[in-house]
């Protein structure tokens, strides 16, 4: 099943992301807080896959009015190639339809070999044609990758 992810649904989503080799999570931005503060944002674009009574699957997705973007998008390994991934990016599409936005985009590290690989296989392009830029504006938004 997937549905909407409300603030309800953090330890599940929490716990499900400490699970993701190679998963980077931000200690403020990711936090209880931070996640609630992304869904107030945008209350009806984010999900979660529930199968046998748990979280195995999420996306944080939002937008600015303009773009759309995915976030955090992740699979148990013990659900993955079951379909799950991609009824949860075609669930944010259309969520992302509704309210009007008509391009998204995501960040997948180059080091992710199977997020590439599925989101070659379901049809995104890889942009070619611009640099990636960032700026920290606070450095106590420490940044842990799951190992």
């Amino acid at each position: 099943m997937i549905r909407v992810m409300t603030i309800d649904d953090y330890d599940g989503v929490n716990k499900l992301w400490h699970t993701i080799h190679g998963f980077a999570l931000r200690s403020m931005d990711d936090s209880r807080e931070g996640v609630e503060r992304f869904l107030k944002r945008n209350p009806s674009t984010s999900v979660v896959a529930i199968e046998d009574d748990k979280i195995v699957g999420a996306i944080l997705c939002g937008h600015d009015g303009r773009r759309g973007c995915l976030y955090h998008v992740c699979v148990d390994p013990d659900y993955r190639l079951k379909g799950i991934g991609k009824a949860m990016v075609v669930y944010c599409m259309n969520a992302l339809k509704e309210e009007k936005i008509n391009k998204v985009s995501l960040i997948a590290f180059t080091k992710n070999d199977i997020g590439n690989a599925f989101w070659k296989r379901i049809g995104w392009t890889k942009r070619e044609d611009l640099n990636y830029y960032d700026f920290t504006l606070n450095e106590s938004n420490i940044v842990k990758f799951n190992e």
